[in-house]
């Protein structure tokens, strides 16, 4: 697979704030990119798409989650090679994040501040995307 598309899967993770009940999404910071995003991560040989997201909420927030509807595929060329991330909106569940290597900082946001605080503007595309789910629920 060293000229192919590179595969990944990611989740919107969203959850209740305990307080008010208000919506919030959760980013993760990755200090290699200096970025914020939504947890995602390559598949693993034999993984299905769905199976890496899970492995990669929980590796990258600490948190098991239930997955729901699909999202909006992204589509982006990341280090000359076309990458695709497949996502779905899911709710956390039990767990604590641990800051790592790979994920430093993890924040539980509004929907407005996750909006602006993407790095990747197409990011906005399935946080949109599942904002209009909940708001039709």
């Amino acid at each position: 697979m060293s000229g192919g598309t590179v595969l990944a899967a990611g989740c919107v993770l969203w959850r209740r704030d305990p307080e008010d009940g208000g919506l919030e999404i959760c980013l993760v910071h990755r200090p290699r990119y200096d970025d914020w995003s939504f947890p995602k991560g390559k598949l693993k040989r034999g993984e299905t798409a769905m199976e890496a997201a899970l492995r990669e909420v929980l590796e990258e927030t600490g948190h098991h989650c239930v997955p729901g509807a699909a999202l909006p595929t992204a589509f982006y060329m990341a280090n000359g090679r076309p990458k695709e991330v497949s996502y779905w909106e899911a709710e956390a569940a039990d767990g604590a994040f641990v800051p790592n290597h790979e994920v430093d900082r993890l924040a539980w946001l509004s929907p407005d501040t996750a909006r602006a605080r993407l790095s990747r503007p197409d990011d906005r595309i399935q946080l949109d995307a599942f904002l209009r789910s909940t708001s039709e629920a």
